[in-house]
């Protein structure tokens, strides 16, 4: 029975020893943040992590460092695991939003919606994630109608294409029939002919008046 206290007591130590270390990280972990040396602060806040993998302020804070130093993916794998692990309503409602903000980011504007919609589920009151659930909803519905142009602009361009190359359609030489060619050829001597003419009275022109007195 001692021995088994002994071991208890044994084991609470170290659970304590851990947990101070913890604490010690987070807090360094936190100032190095408000100095915004956000590199320093995620490796104290991974140290605090490693002493304690459950810890939702350091896992939630190491997010938010992965987040400052625009590591989006990152940063939204992070809250992801929190939001689905926790059963806390207002930790859920954190990871969340800023799970949406790392997806915003990242242009997943459809993601994005989603977790701030789920943020709300967990605090309908929370005003900020309102306000960015509908700026992700106003920037989707931009990008679609971007998209929609861009859609009907190709297909104009494409029509209009098919159109001149059906109007631009010449018949040819090998459909034309024997009579349709000697017309033709008859036409193209005939102009070059009354070229020729006109070439010939320039020229005549050219030199009237030039007149040198001789005497």
């Amino acid at each position: 029975m001692k021995q088994f206290i002994i071991i208890i007591f044994i084991l609470l130590q170290g659970t304590l020893l851990f947990a101070q270390k913890e604490k010690k990280y987070i807090h360094k972990g936190n100032q190095l943040y408000q100095e915004k040396k956000y590199a320093e602060a995620e490796a104290s806040y991974r140290e605090s992590v490693d002493k304690s993998k459950a810890s939702v302020e350091g896992n939630f804070n190491l997010g938010d460092a992965l987040y400052k130093q625009k590591k989006f993916d990152n940063a939204a794998q992070k809250f992801t695991d929190i939001a689905s692990s926790s059963e806390n309503k207002a930790v859920k409602a954190k990871a969340y939003h800023n799970l949406g903000n790392s997806l915003l980011e990242s242009k997943k504007l459809e993601e994005s919606i989603e977790a701030y919609k789920k943020s709300l589920i967990n605090n309908p009151k929370d005003d900020e994630t309102r306000y960015n659930l509908a700026y992700a909803q106003e920037k989707l519905k931009q990008q679609q109608q971007q998209q929609n142009k861009d859609k009907n602009k190709d297909k104009n361009k494409k029509d209009q294409d098919k159109k001149d190359q059906k109007d631009g359609q010449q018949p040819q030489p090998d459909k034309l029939s024997k009579e349709d060619a000697e017309r033709m050829l008859e036409a193209l001597k005939n102009e070059e002919k009354n070229t020729q003419d006109k070439l010939k009275n320039k020229k005549a022109k050219g030199v009237k008046g030039r007149i040198v007195k001789d005497w």
